[in-house]
């Protein structure tokens, strides 16, 4: 679980995911292509969890009038650990399957 490749692969993703996003700083209109979209989806997904139910994640209570509410402070830690936790599980299954094909 907390081997170093796995640490590895994780660095790696998350690199990848930084340089994507300094990227759309970078070059605006690439924010807005499909790639683009493929960064919002951590930010958003607080008000899918907001939606099922987890209480505390946005300021308010959701109420926020015409206007999306901001996430708390704990809807931010909510929502960093929860993807980095996805993005551990997919470093640690890419070096299950890397060294699962490799012992071949």
């Amino acid at each position: 679980m907390l081997k170093p490749r796995t640490l590895k692969i994780l660095a790696g993703l998350l690199l990848v995911y930084g340089l994507l996003i300094g990227l759309s700083f970078v070059w605006p209109s690439f924010a807005e292509s499909p790639a683009g979209l493929f960064l919002l989806v951590p930010g958003l997904s607080i008000y899918l969890f907001h939606k099922a139910g987890v209480p505390g994640l946005l300021e308010h209570n959701g109420l926020c009038g015409w206007g999306w509410c901001a996430p708390t402070p704990f809807g931010w830690t909510f929502l960093a650990l929860f993807w980095l936790a996805v993005a551990w599980l997919v470093a640690w299954a890419i070096a299950s399957l890397s060294n699962r094909f490799a012992a071949r």
